[in-house]
């Protein structure tokens, strides 16, 4: 399977399919992300397509190993965007459900309990911590790529992150859940 850099550069080329298969790749996980700020799954697809419309048009200059970082880091620009055009931006929160994803009912029904107390706990842990968690285990982001989206520093994510799994860690033991980040 043909990595992001090797995808974009095809596409680069003049190879549509390409941009077709980074979509296809990015765009539950983008829709998700976004889904997070805007809290309307149809606002979050929509956004999702005019992000990779922006791509395709303005083809720009993504360095090596950056393309997942960039794509995140556009989807935060376009939600903030959406806000100052649309509608009054909410704080990044996972209270309600994500939207679906194709697996078998057994995978979906232990995928949703987990992910149900994953964000019960998120949703009560402090604000500033959600972000950075989601982007680092959700998303897959490394730290640095992490902080380019949220634009801060990368210790400032890691401090974030180190003080926000000291914090889910604890809402999960209420939950029952014991073996958290091990």
């Amino acid at each position: 399977m043909p990595d992001d850099d090797e995808l974009y550069g095809r596409y680069l080329s003049g190879d549509e399919a390409a941009c077709d298969a980074l979509m296809l790749r990015y765009g539950d996980a983008v829709i998700a992300y976004l889904y997070g700020f805007l809290h309307n799954y149809q606002d979050s697809e929509d956004l999702m397509l005019e992000l990779f419309a922006r791509i395709m048009v303005r083809k720009p200059t993504i360095r090596k190993g950056c393309f997942r970082a960039y794509l995140f880091k556009a989807a935060r620009h376009e939600a903030s965007r959406f806000h100052r055009l649309r509608t009054r931006l909410q704080e990044f929160s996972l209270d309600d459900e994500l939207p679906p994803s194709e697996d078998s009912p057994e995978d979906a029904i232990l995928r949703s309990e987990r992910g149900a107390a994953l964000q019960r706990c998120l949703a009560r842990t402090d604000a500033r911590y959600r972000e950075p968690l989601w982007l680092i285990y959700a998303m897959g982001l490394s730290y640095a790529q992490a902080a380019s989206v949220i634009g801060c520093a990368t210790k400032k994510v890691d401090n974030l992150v180190t003080a926000g799994k000291k914090l889910l860690r604890r809402e999960l033991e209420k939950e029952g859940i014991t073996h958290a980040f091990e």
